[in-house]
């Protein structure tokens, strides 16, 4: 008998939404709608939205980019104790260290962690090799004011989403079998054994005079270029904006601007925005699978921007992102490993401190 498959479902902005029951119980069933996801059809967006998801998520996302503010408010030399230079600020707390459009970029901070393993198990040579993949987590303690439980709620929302994304992975792969150059690979397999997730909890600081808001005339992806993650899914989180008030309190608010959010060019170079409802999680594809299916399944371009508005030059963002990736011997391409795509990347983007 011929498998059912589900009516796709989409956004106003035509991003594919699926039900996270139904993910669970009958995946199969999504086939459909993963197609028109991350096909390769001119419209297709490379995104997919999960909904319906278990309650804690809304706790545990509020909990966490609530956090993140507080952590971007410590002194700098506060946050510095937290900052690794050894794994090119890859775990830890990171700011003007990656170079995007050609700069510095102190746009935003950023935290990263792997929140599956605190300190991986891999032979040392591949350790020393990879200190980007295989360092150990740092955390600020609970000593630490006004960011108590910053490790848990790290944990909780990371292994939350990764949870989720491996279960897409198992819907993805009927799908996606059919494009990879080595048909014995399981993307769940290659995402559930890894020791490379990575995490990063952002924020983005409030326009400044160093940092001033795009003008209207101004390309998108002028304040944030658009790039293409690295891994084989990434999760996104809804942002949440926060409004810092000149007596010293903290207002949750809308985005300040409709022009503000996360921006995608469609697989025939349409530029969307695309909205991630509060309590909703995104999935979208990195370069690691486009390697893998040697071009066919493509890595999504993105990019994020904060529109001008009133009110706008006191609000912060606030997100929070998890990279699902193969380890670094893993093969995706021809002479092309994880971990030697990896560094091709990295080196792009920082520059070398070892």
């Amino acid at each position: 008998m011929a498998q059912e498959f589900l009516p796709v479902r989409a956004t106003k902005e035509g991003a594919v939404v699926i039900d996270y029951p139904t993910l669970v119980s009958t995946p199969l069933k999504l086939q459909d709608s993963i197609k028109r996801a991350f096909g390769s059809e001119a419209d297709c967006l490379g995104i997919i939205i999960v909904d319906n998801l278990p309650s804690e998520y809304v706790s545990y996302r509020e909990r966490l980019l609530l956090l993140a503010d507080r952590f971007a408010a410590l002194p700098e030399e506060t946050r510095e104790k937290y900052a690794d230079a050894s794994s090119r600020y890859s775990f830890g707390w990171s700011l003007g260290k990656e170079i995007m459009n050609g700069k510095p970029d102190t746009l935003k901070g950023s935290y990263y962690a792997n929140p599956i393993v605190d300190s991986p198990s891999v032979p040392e040579d591949q350790q020393a090799q990879y200190p980007e993949y295989y360092g150990k987590n740092i955390w600020p303690g609970d000593k630490e004011k006004s960011v108590e439980g910053f490790e848990q709620a790290f944990k909780d929302l990371g292994r939350f989403v990764f949870k989720v994304g491996t279960e897409l992975a198992i819907a993805c792969q009927p799908f996606a079998s059919s494009y990879l150059t080595d048909n014995s690979i399981s993307l769940s397999k290659l995402i559930s054994t890894s020791q490379t997730t990575k995490a990063r909890l952002l924020h983005y600081f409030p326009p400044s005079k160093e940092n001033p808001l795009p003008s209207d005339d101004e390309p998108v992806d002028s304040w944030c270029g658009f790039h293409l993650d690295h891994s084989l899914l990434t999760g996104l989180c809804s942002a949440i904006y926060l409004s810092h008030e000149s007596d010293g309190t903290l207002c949750q608010v809308p985005s300040p601007s409709p022009a503000s959010g996360l921006y995608i060019r469609t697989r025939g170079g349409d530029l969307t925005k695309v909205a991630i409802p509060p309590n909703c999680l995104a999935f979208q594809t990195g370069e690691a699978l486009e390697l893998a299916t040697a071009g066919q399944l493509r890595a999504t371009p993105h990019c994020v921007r904060v529109g001008a508005a009133e009110g706008a030059e006191k609000v912060s963002r606030e997100t929070f992102a998890l990279f699902m990736q193969p380890d670094t011997t893993q093969v995706i391409g021809e002479n092309e490993t994880f971990g030697s795509f990896s560094k091709k990347v990295f080196a792009e983007h920082y520059e070398d401190t070892m």
